[in-house]
């Protein structure tokens, strides 16, 4: 019997090392697999900087911003502080993190002027879920439901929100662009259209030209090389911001 024991013992270990190569092997080619799996591609690159206002011609403020990555997404902020004649100073400031193909996750804003104001805004599934918070009132709560998870944030002097429209903008395809937008500071959805404006120069530099228009307001983007906003105008309101 102890013959038998130990002529089987050398064919069950060779048994079981063939039974842990496969599953060493196995393992070896999942994670080579993982490892071949790309990252979703992003339309964002990194980039900050500071923008200033100007109305009818004269700095009435500026805005600090940063668009970088954020864990598996991107976070896009602004701070801006404006000081209009004969007006209130304001500051605002607005965070916005994104998916790298554009669509909005999470938004937060804050307005400080004679008043603190403010909302948290959570995006899902083409739904907007808006709790805002008013200085010297309760808490309240809003949903307002899109066609699609891609929407537009477009908040009040708040810039930098169009140097991301100019990213999500397909820039392979080209022509007119249709987008749902929303304005959270004044709880307004509305739809965008986004086109090229073609070659734009203004003191004496070439730029790629963006038009984008909404039912009351129509501002042209001035973008360089890599699509970063150098600089936009909105004629009628007699704005302009120009990056530093």
């Amino acid at each position: 019997m102890n013959n038998r024991m130990n002529h089987r013992r050398p064919e069950r270990f060779f048994t079981s090392l063939i039974a842990s190569l496969f599953v060493c092997a196995t393992l070896t080619l999942a994670a080579q697999k993982k490892a071949a799996t790309p990252a979703s591609p992003s339309i964002f690159t990194r980039d900050n900087g500071k923008f200033s206002i100007q109305l009818n011609g004269q700095p009435v403020g500026h805005e600090d911003f940063e668009i970088a990555p954020d864990g598996g997404g991107w976070m896009a902020r602004g701070t801006t502080d404006i000081k209009p004649p004969d007006a209130v100073p304001s500051r605002v400031t607005g965070a916005l993190t994104l998916q790298p193909d554009g669509t909005p996750i999470s938004y937060q804003w804050t307005s400080q002027a004679e008043k603190t104001n403010g909302a948290h805004i959570l995006f899902a599934n083409g739904v907007a879920k808006i709790t805002i918070e008013m200085q010297g009132a309760r808490p309240f709560e809003q949903d307002m439901t899109f066609g699609t998870p891609l929407v537009a944030v477009l908040d009040n002097n708040l810039y930098y929100q169009y140097a991301v429209l100019a990213r999500v903008y397909d820039w392979s395809k080209r022509g007119t662009q249709n987008f749902p937008v929303l304005v959270p500071q004044e709880l307004t959805p509305g739809t965008i259209a986004i086109a090229s404006a073609g070659s734009l120069r203004v003191d004496g530099k070439a730029y790629d030209g963006l038009r984008v228009v909404a039912s009351d307001l129509e501002v042209v983007l001035y973008l360089d090389a890599n699509h970063r906003l150098m600089r936009l105008e909105a004629p009628s309101a007699k704005v302009s911001i120009v990056r530093d």
